[in-house]
């Protein structure tokens, strides 16, 4: 049987030696926040409180549900490391103040907050679009808030948090995208259970290519319901293409 001692001299290992050159670059690069970074780009906002406007889009990869309706499954996957000064450096350069921030699901990621803060401080107008699972909370106040309340034909109904609401404000946005009928009912249900709008303001958008949006104006209309109906601006510009 083996034996420890427990007296005499401790057993010392090698000294440590000072970080130089690329290891003090890499240890330092390392400590950094990072994020993984589906696409940075310059477009119009398509949907939301700021549609229409010059805006940057910085997509996040990664996403907690699987909507049937998703235009941004590429998202799911793809994306690479990059530290976060870096991104903000990228969006700066595009020279254009709104920024939002999008996914995939970008609350999925830790430093989404300490990158929606950088940006702010930067004079930046952020707003960040998130599916209604996650905390709202470490956003900062001024961060714009579009959520959605996922719907029944979405496949990912019942995901919606509901003391999310108390985490929004008269500026936030709740969004529910409708592929039929009782989609818009859900949304109608649900704004009457919550005593909705608020705070916060509602959107409906009809999913594109499924839904006429005609109907759902006719169904808002009639049963006078103060929310806005909004259609995907950039589809109408740009159909599906990436980028845009």
């Amino acid at each position: 049987m083996a034996h420890t001692s427990y007296g005499g001299a401790a057993r010392r290992g090698p000294t440590p030696q000072p970080l130089t050159g690329s290891r003090r670059y890499l240890t330092r690069t390392l400590a950094e926040p990072t994020l993984l970074v589906n696409e940075v780009y310059a477009s119009l906002q398509g949907e939301g409180p700021e549609q229409g406007y010059p805006t940057v889009l910085v997509r996040l990869t990664g996403c907690n549900l699987r909507c049937t309706y998703c235009d941004s499954a590429f998202a799911f996957f793809e994306g690479r490391r990059r530290l976060l000064r870096d991104v903000v450096e990228e969006v700066s350069a595009l020279r254009i103040g709104r920024v939002l921030v999008t996914g995939g699901e970008p609350l999925a990621q830790r430093e989404t907050p300490a990158l929606c803060r950088s940006l702010l401080r930067l004079g930046h107008l952020v707003s960040v679009e998130t599916n209604g699972t996650y905390e709202l909370a470490a956003l900062p106040k001024r961060v714009l808030k579009v959520v959605d309340v996922k719907t029944p034909g979405s496949g990912a109904g019942e995901t919606f948090q509901p003391y999310l609401l108390g985490q929004m404000d008269k500026k936030d946005v709740l969004k529910f995208v409708c592929r039929h009928r009782d989609d818009y009912l859900f949304a109608r249900d649900f704004m009457a259970l919550h005593g909705l709008p608020g705070p916060p303001s509602v959107v409906l958008s009809p999913v594109w290519g499924e839904l006429d949006p005609k109907d759902l104006a006719a169904w808002t209309l009639e049963d006078r319901l103060d929310a806005r109906v909004q259609i995907q601006l950039h589809k109408v510009l740009w159909g599906q293409e990436r980028g845009k």
